[in-house]
């Protein structure tokens, strides 16, 4: 496999994680604003009141997962940029070291050790800093992790998320109102777990299995909770 097939297969990684963070972060958005209305509805009726604690709960959920996102990226971020400035200083500092390192881990990776070195030079005659944060690393010092993007993509996947039950709840007749609410949901489940366990190349139905159920245990709960406040308005 050569440096291209390489920086390719991370890129197809990187997309893919980044699609499934996106399935999870919608999945949260469905299973909390879920929780939100149907235990609402569980104490009211009043469509108007349901309507604004799932509009709340869609907006405080989605700036929290933006929030949690960013900060977690930019620790990562913070780490990387560390990692390549410390090989950038090795590079300038013992540039010869550092060709020995860049082979040492080409041979472990399966080329002799003729090879290695040969590859070793030709790439640190090309991009030294580039070869090394790869082969080393896995990085790409021109293309760090962005919490930025970490953060807009889940509050987007987060609010598409809860979205699902905010409009079931609100929309559907009073009388069809929750068990239509928790059918939609649980649907919305269902193929968020089938899509996270082909991203993941898991196992389907357990994974389906277990998202539905915590979602339906979700509602189970907060309906519960929610009636032992019944409030007739």
């Amino acid at each position: 496999m050569d440096a291209h097939d390489g920086e390719g297969l991370r890129t197809v990684g990187s997309r893919l994680n980044w699609l499934r963070a996106g399935v999870l972060g919608a999945n949260d958005g469905i299973v909390s604003v879920a929780g939100i209305v149907i235990g609402v509805a569980g104490a009211t009726a009043d469509r108007s009141t349901i309507l604004i604690s799932g509009v709340a709960g869609l907006v405080a959920g989605a700036f929290s997962m933006a929030g949690g996102e960013y900060t977690s990226v930019s620790t990562q971020r913070d780490t990387e940029a560390t990692l390549v400035e410390a090989e950038r200083r090795e590079l300038e500092e013992n540039p010869d070291e550092a060709e020995d390192e860049l082979a040492e881990n080409l041979e472990r990776r399966g080329l002799s050790a003729h090879t290695a070195r040969r590859a070793a030079r030709e790439l640190s005659e090309e991009d030294p800093l580039g070869a090394h944060a790869r082969v080393e690393f896995g990085l790409d010092p021109d293309d760090l992790t962005n919490p930025w993007h970490a953060a807009i993509s889940s509050f987007i996947s987060f609010t598409c998320g809860a979205l699902l039950p905010l409009l079931a709840i609100t929309l559907l007749p009073d009388g069809i109102r929750v068990i239509g609410c928790a059918i939609a949901v649980v649907a919305a489940l269902a193929l968020t777990g089938y899509t996270s366990a082909l991203l993941g190349g898991a196992p389907r139905a357990p994974a389906m299995l277990r998202i539905t159920a915590v979602g339906a245990v979700t509602m189970i709960v907060t309906y519960a909770v929610g009636s032992a406040f019944d409030v007739a308005i």
